[in-house]
């Protein structure tokens, strides 16, 4: 897959891992960020170089139906979309009062079927490209869930999941479709689970980049690789040591 002069759009652009991406690569590529908050949006906009900002909340129909419809219009070259968009709460399941079911409509909406709903409007358009690719971020926790972030896990365990049949449904077509893969990131969205520790998000994007040049359809970066192979080769040590040290 080339890695410059494509038109991608990123949702969830403004912050983390999203602005890094958008950073990254708007040098050699014509970017498009999105997200919720427009003054974050505009204020990300104005560090970076030729981006184009759009305010959209992909968790609402209509938003999406806007941004796709404008998209269609002016951005008829669009051949790489990438799923940034994220919610996470940190909670005990099995807490009193917690309405573990209000957080997991968020954040199911929000990670997953958010994240279907774009594809199938944008596919269409993708499919028109000679050359195009879809990525969706997922998480170490897609791997093993974090017992601190139980529906935030099993979201993302979820678009692991339609990652793999979406890739196989599309892989006679002109569309990719890669799976980012990070570990913990050191980011405000991860504050609440000592993001501190983790990677800087930048390295996130340097591995998007990396995978994208060299067809690595399934992008673990980092630590994750490591963690996957020690999942595949005794998943209850590694589900036990994931949260053991957390």
């Amino acid at each position: 897959m080339k890695s410059t002069n494509n038109k991608i759009l990123i949702i969830g652009g403004s912050a983390g891992i999203g602005f890094e991406i958008a950073k990254l690569f708007s040098t050699e590529n014509k970017v498009i960020i999105t997200g919720r908050n427009e003054r974050r949006l505009k204020e990300a906009a104005a560090k970076l170089k030729d981006v184009t900002a759009i305010a959209s909340d992909v968790s609402c129909g209509q938003e999406v139906d806007e941004l796709v419809k404008h998209l269609y219009a002016k951005h008829p070259d669009l051949n790489i979309v990438v799923n940034n968009a994220g919610k996470a709460f940190v909670y005990n399941v099995t807490g009193d009062g917690v309405d573990g079911f209000s957080k997991a409509t968020e954040e199911i909406q929000t990670n997953f079927l958010s994240i279907i709903r774009l594809n199938e409007k944008l596919l269409p358009l993708l499919r028109r490209q000679p050359e195009a690719a879809i990525v969706n971020v997922t998480s170490i926790v897609a791997i093993a869930p974090s017992v601190r972030l139980p529906t935030y896990a099993a979201s993302k365990a979820a678009l692991h999941s339609y990652t793999l049949s979406l890739r196989y449904l599309l892989a006679e077509t002109s569309v990719k479709v890669f799976e980012l893969m990070p570990p913990l990131v050191d980011t405000e969205f991860s504050a609440g689970v000592n993001g501190h520790k983790g990677i800087k998000p930048v390295i996130v994007a340097e591995a998007l980049l990396e995978g994208l040049e060299a067809d690595n359809v399934e992008i673990r970066v980092c630590q994750t690789e490591e963690f996957y192979r020690f999942y595949l080769s005794s998943p209850d040590q590694a589900f036990a040591a994931f949260n053991n040290r957390q």
